[in-house]
């Protein structure tokens, strides 16, 4: 498939369009057959609903489209042969994708290292044995660009090759003095990518987000460090739900670094203590292509996806199974109160007490997927913890 620059910009149009994330862009599409006749159709879907749906203008369409050009930067819709096809093969793949670099890096098979922003000396330095060794072996090494066990994994494989995915847009990298790490990725042949828009200042809400693409880029997933509230037990959470491997680096006991990792092992992550455990692990699954949740580390616990939460706007209710959705239009949500209002909101009705996410949603009278949203914020933060059963309960 190849969009010709018509397509791309209705793409570009609808997926950039407030309350549609990948979810709704896929249903749309395969409902109207093509982008174009879906834009023209959600105005009058939505006014079956609650929220009133506008979608971008074509100017402002091409105004991103001539700013991503300008540094260098080329959308690529999913199907497209610069897609990565691992990519695709996953659930919510964004429909679009912002590239810097070079494409053909993405064709190669890749592992995912993440950990600790606060790493230790001997998570960096195993992260830099780790990365040289799997670049030796011909795998890209795909991580978030992060400070600590993420800038390691890049600059150590930038020789043999690497891919960051920036939680905002290209021209918003976070942290800003990654600057040159980036143009260091760039020049030596690897590439950036980005889902959100140009301009872009990425949000707490959006890192999750960006470590679905990090997972979904690549075989399996390596966490180095983390502790047990760490956003990189998300994107292993997110590999396992993709079907894909996770592997986990031991550490101390004492060390609250290695607690993150050590749980991983615990639940069935393959233990990695040298290259070899990860090269033997994936070399079965090269060339086979086909991710249908078949992963050998299914014994995971995977609590905090048992909802399938989702961290984009969605417009609840456009698709789904039943026959009735092709006539009318349900559960599209009113218009959402600022995130900061959901956080207080949802921790007035926290304690130390556990409580589940409906009913949690149902007291705070917010949505479900708001819920989930705000949970993981406030996880990333320290601020509750998970239960087995799937309920929540504020650290105190």
């Amino acid at each position: 498939m190849q969009l010709n620059p018509a397509q791309r910009l209705d793409w570009l149009r609808l997926i950039r369009t407030e309350g549609v994330g990948p979810r709704t862009f896929r249903t749309l599409i395969n409902r109207f057959g093509g982008a174009g006749a879906a834009l023209e159709a959600l105005p009058d879907l939505a006014k079956r609903g609650a929220k009133r749906v506008v979608p971008v203008t074509r100017a402002q369409a091409e105004a991103e489209l001539e700013a991503a050009a300008r540094i260098g930067a080329r959308l690529v819709a999913m199907g497209e042969d610069d897609y990565p096809k691992l990519l695709q093969a996953a659930d919510s793949a964004p429909p679009l994708i912002a590239i810097r670099g070079q494409a053909a890096i993405l064709s190669r098979p890749a592992i995912a290292i993440v950990g600790s922003r606060n790493a230790s000396a001997a998570g960096l330095g195993f992260t830099e044995r780790l990365a040289r060794g799997l670049g030796e072996a011909g795998l890209v090494v795909v991580s978030g660009l992060a400070r600590g066990i993420d800038a390691r994994a890049h600059k150590a494989s930038l020789a043999s090759g690497t891919v960051a995915v920036l939680a905002g847009g290209h021209d918003r990298i976070y942290p800003a003095n990654h600057q040159a790490l980036v143009e260091s990725i760039l020049d030596s042949g690897g590439a950036v990518l980005a889902e959100m828009p140009m301009g872009w200042e990425p949000r707490g809400r959006d890192f999750p987000r960006r470590n679905r693409i990090i997972s979904g880029l690549a075989y399996g997933t390596v966490v180095v460090e983390a502790a047990r509230r760490s956003g990189s037990l998300i994107t292993a959470r997110f590999a396992l739900e993709q079907g894909r491997e996770v592997f986990a680096v031991p550490g101390s006991p004492l060390d609250p670094r290695a607690e993150g990792t050590n749980d991983l092992i615990r639940q069935g992550a393959t233990l990695v203590s040298e290259v070899e455990h990860v090269t033997s692990a994936i070399a079965p699954l090269l060339g086979r292509g086909d991710f249908e949740q078949e992963s050998g580390q299914l014994a995971l616990d995977r609590p905090d996806l048992a909802d399938a939460p989702i961290f984009w706007d969605e417009l609840d209710g456009i698709g789904g199974p039943a026959p009735e959705a092709e006539e009318k239009l349900e559960g599209l949500e009113p218009e959402e109160a600022e995130p900061a209002d959901d956080r207080a909101r949802l921790i007035a009705y926290l304690s130390p007490t556990p409580i589940g996410t409906d009913d949690l949603a149902r007291a705070a009278g917010l949505s479900v997927r708001i819920v989930q949203t705000t949970l993981l914020e406030l996880e990333l933060d320290g601020r509750i913890e998970r239960h087995g059963s799937g309920a929540v309960s504020l650290v105190s």
